[in-house]
C-alpha cells in the first residue's frame, strides 16, 4: 500500500497474486502478461512468495528483502545488462535490483532523524492509489466480532483505491472489535454496510475526512 501510494505504481485489480519464485525467478515473473509474466501491465506492485504451492521453502528467497524490476527501454541498456552479466529474463530486457535483507527496524531511525533534523521526508504519498480492504478468512455470521489484522476473522486484500471506494470497502485498520451485521462468505471483501461501526471514534472520522478530501487515482 505504502509503495503504491508513494510511487504511483498501479495495484492489481484482483489483489496481489503472490507468485512463487526465487530471486533468480523475479525478472521472469514480474513482467507484464503480454511478455510472459504475471503482471496485468507494466508499472505494478506485487509480492513474491518464498514458498512453493505445496508449502515447501524456495532456496535463495527474497522473503526478508526488497526488490524492483526494471525494463531496458533501449537496446543500449539491454546490451549493458548482457555485458555486465546481469541476471535477466530470457528476453534480456527485464532485470531485478534487490536487497536480500531489509532491516527496517534499524533503518527507521534514519527516517525519524531526517524528519526531525532536516525536515525531510524519506517517503510521502503522491496520491491515493492503494487501499487494504478487510476480507473474510471464513464464513462470518451476524453477531461475529472482527478481530482485525493477525486475527482469525479477516485478512487484508490490496485493492485499487478507486475500487475500494466504489465498493464501500471496510479498511483493514478499522476492522477490529466490530460486530458483523449480515452474512459474509469466506473470501468476500467486507463493506461498511456489513458491520456496525462506532462512528464516534477518531479513526472513523479521519477515514471519512480522507475520503472527502482525496480522489482515488485511476
Amino acid at each position: 500500500t505504502a509503495v503504491a501510494n508513494a510511487t504511483g505504481l498501479a495495484v492489481p485489480t484482483g489483489g496481489l497474486q503472490y507468485p512463487s519464485g526465487s530471486i533468480a525467478d523475479i525478472p521472469r515473473l514480474t513482467r507484464p502478461r503480454s511478455a510472459g509474466g504475471v503482471l496485468e501491465k507494466k508499472g505494478m506492485v506485487e509480492v513474491i512468495s518464498s514458498l512453493r504451492p505445496d508449502g515447501t521453502p524456495i532456496d535463495y528467497d527474497i522473503r526478508m528483502g526488497v526488490w524492483v524490476t526494471v525494463e531496458a527501454e533501449t537496446d543500449y541498456i539491454r546490451h549493458c545488462f548482457e555485458e555486465y552479466n546481469a541476471h535477466t529474463d530470457d528476453s534480456g530486457r527485464y532485470f531485478t535490483l534487490y536487497k536480500r535483507w531489509h532491516l527496517i527496524g534499524l533503518e527507521v531511525g534514519l527516517s525519524v532523524a531526517s524528519v526531525a533534523l532536516r525536515r525531510e521526508a524519506t517517503g510521502v504519498a503522491q496520491g491515493w492509489h492503494a487501499d487494504v480492504v478487510a476480507t473474510a478468512k471464513r464464513d462470518l455470521k451476524p453477531g461475529d466480532v472482527l478481530d482485525g489484522e493477525g486475527g482469525t476473522t479477516v485478512w487484508g486484500k490490496l485493492q485499487p483505491a478507486s475500487r475500494s471506494v466504489a465498493m464501500g470497502g471496510l479498511p483493514l485498520g478499522l476492522a477490529h472489535d466490530v460486530k458483523v451485521l449480515r452474512p459474509v462468505t469466506k473470501g468476500q471483501c467486507l463493506s461498511w454496510d456489513d458491520v456496525a461501526m462506532d462512528t464516534r471514534t477518531r479513526a472513523w472520522q479521519l477515514r471519512q475526512q480522507m475520503q472527502q478530501l482525496l480522489t482515488p487515482a485511476d
